[in-house]
């Protein structure tokens, strides 16, 4: 049986994943395959990795820097979310990435990324976290908010443009069992993008990928039904806050934050039963 693990992303939503994933550590409930969105692809590597709180901190430590998410640090460099810092600083100095036993798992771990040119996904494998860590950050780099990233002489973002909840990729990459974590409730349904005039001229070189923010909400929505559908089926197990998270984006409220992540490790440990029930039947 091969059990699969789909991550939304969803900014500093994300917080909420992060303690999803801590309690799958504690009890230690690991996956075949591993497929991230944007900060869900984040989340993913100190998961990977076996760093019980990993996650939460490396989204709660650093607020106050410039460096990790500041206008400044968007008018400085292109990114709203320091590159440098977040991908290099972070993971090879501040709060070292455990590469070795991501080498030594057994988990297939891929990510999303958005190619500009023909607005299609991607899913670039993470064969090692330092080597491969900028299929994570094109995966993670926000339309309007991040630079695009050089991938095989070509240019990728966020992967959510295109692909925003793989579930469906995972159940083409042969998984028998599915856990998708979701960063909104239920009953969550997206709107137009608002900002489309801005990315209609940004963007004017890429007709694709404009084309694809246009028409996200229609994606993401539809994505949502089918994950309903698939769950009525019992075909996968999501995990979802039971209630809007009130969560910005950029959200720098530590209580907010810490509050989003004790939801998303009671709600796994509430339903962890339910979830071996599910693995095993």
């Amino acid at each position: 049986m091969k059990i699969g693990l789909v991550l939304e992303g969803g900014g500093m939503r994300g917080v909420f994943t992060a303690g999803v994933l801590d309690a799958f550590l504690e009890k230690d409930l690991n996956a075949d395959l591993c497929i991230g969105v944007s900060a869900g692809a984040c989340l993913a590597c100190s998961y990977l990795c076996k760093q019980v709180g990993r996650g939460f901190s490396v989204m709660t430590d650093y607020l106050d820097d410039r460096d990790y998410c500041s206008l400044s640090s968007l008018i400085r460099t292109g990114d709203l979310f320091g590159a440098d810092f977040l991908y290099h600083k972070i993971p090879e100095e501040l709060y070292p990435i455990d590469n070795t036993a991501f080498l030594n798992g057994k988990t297939e771990f891929h990510v999303v990324v958005t190619n500009c040119t023909t607005g299609k996904p991607e899913y670039p494998q993470i064969s090692d976290m330092l080597r491969d860590v900028d299929y994570v950050r094109a995966s993670s780099s926000l339309p309007l908010l991040a630079r695009t990233v050089d991938l095989y002489g070509e240019k990728y973002l966020d992967g959510g443009v295109s692909d925003p909840i793989p579930v469906q990729k995972a159940l083409d990459m042969g998984c028998d069992k599915t856990i998708v974590v979701l960063t909104q409730h239920r009953g969550f349904r997206k709107s137009p993008e608002k900002t489309m005039p801005l990315i209609q001229c940004k963007y004017r070189n890429y007709p694709n990928l404009v084309r694809d923010m246009r028409v996200r909400h229609q994606v993401y929505n539809d994505t949502l039904d089918q994950i309903a559908s698939l769950e009525r089926q019992g075909e996968i197990f999501v995990i979802a806050p039971e209630e809007p998270l009130k969560i910005r984006r950029t959200e720098k409220n530590r209580d907010l934050l810490k509050n989003a992540y004790r939801n998303g490790k009671e709600t796994a440990l509430r339903l962890l039963p339910a979830l071996r029930t599910y693995l095993t039947e």
